[in-house]
């Protein structure tokens, strides 16, 4: 495994001409370049220690990405965040399209530095790549042609803010793009949920609850092939609420049934749902609905006798 810590690490592998700042680096690949990424990338697994953002136009290859393929596919973006494992085959890419890698601190003391998270498509696999229409592809263009204006002819602190606002700008458009796709991708999403709930339902039946708590965003993505970031926004577009709200609201529908049953209690129920502290489990009852767990013992149980 190939790891590239740096900007610097990453030029020097890749054959890609100096940058002009060491934190930041806008390049359009060139024919020698993409040449040179074919003969390096091929049957190689790389790990970055930056972001990319990365629009290309591949005609031949394949991405791996954990357990993953992403079949090479024109017209989409790429967006990785620092750290991500990525195996790549004889990849062959057109002339055209453009790259950003950046390292966080080249963002310190613009809020940037902090709102990078909430871009949650730097955690998304490669085959959840973003697959541009020509509009967007257009307007993704004419904002890196700003960056790449203000990289060439880079001064300084000024050039630095002017470059930071426009990949803001690009930033903000992607997250827009990634909504729009999710709903295009209406059926998937709700197939997607629909297996999502499958697995909740196997996990509790195969009596995980007690010996491993409840189910992890992680292990649940892990089992539906997808990332757990692009689970919990693509479940939340088609239901309103995040993956996590809903491993809560099923633990929740299991909880209603059990503190009915005879002889029940409230510690003996979180129990069976893998909680290991009751005082947890009674917060989140309540939250999701209104009252406690011995309220709605009572309340059902009175319920019963009329």
């Amino acid at each position: 495994m190939i790891h590239l810590k740096s900007i610097r690490e990453s030029i020097e592998f890749w054959g890609i001409p100096e940058p002009k700042h060491t934190q930041f680096l806008a390049i359009r690949p060139s024919e020698e370049v993409n040449e040179q990424v074919h003969e390096l990338a091929n049957f190689k697994q790389i790990r970055h220690g930056h972001y990319i953002v990365a629009f290309k136009k591949i005609t031949k290859g394949v991405f791996h990405y954990g357990r993953t393929e992403f079949d090479s596919t024109t017209g989409v973006l790429i967006l990785l965040g620092p750290d991500q494992l990525v195996e790549v085959q004889n990849i062959e890419i057109e002339p055209g399209g453009f790259s950003l890698l950046f390292e966080k601190d080249f963002f310190l003391g613009h809020p940037l530095f902090n709102n990078l998270s909430k871009y949650g498509f730097f955690d998304y696999s490669l085959h959840e790549a973003l697959h541009l229409s020509p509009r967007e592809e257009t307007t993704l263009q004419r904002i890196y042609d700003n960056i790449e204006s203000e990289y060439n002819n880079y001064v300084g602190e000024s050039s630095k803010e002017l470059i930071i606002s426009h990949v803001e700008t690009l930033l903000k458009y992607v997250m827009r793009f990634y909504k729009r796709q999710f709903l295009n991708r209406q059926v998937l999403n709700s197939d997607l949920f629909q297996k999502f709930k499958v697995k909740l339902d196997q996990y509790i039946s195969d009596n995980n609850l007690i010996e491993k708590g409840p189910p992890t965003l992680d292990w649940l993505a892990n089992e539906l092939s997808v990332s757990k970031r692009y689970l919990s926004d693509s479940i939340k577009t088609e239901t309103g609420k995040t993956a996590k709200d809903q491993v809560n609201l099923f633990l929740i529908e299991q909880a209603k049934n059990l503190l009915l049953e005879p002889n029940a209690s409230i510690s003996t129920t979180a129990y069976k749902l893998g909680f290991e502290y009751p005082q947890y489990f009674t917060r989140l009852f309540k939250k999701k609905t209104g009252m406690s767990p011995k309220t709605y013992i009572k309340t059902h149980s009175y319920q019963g006798m009329s």
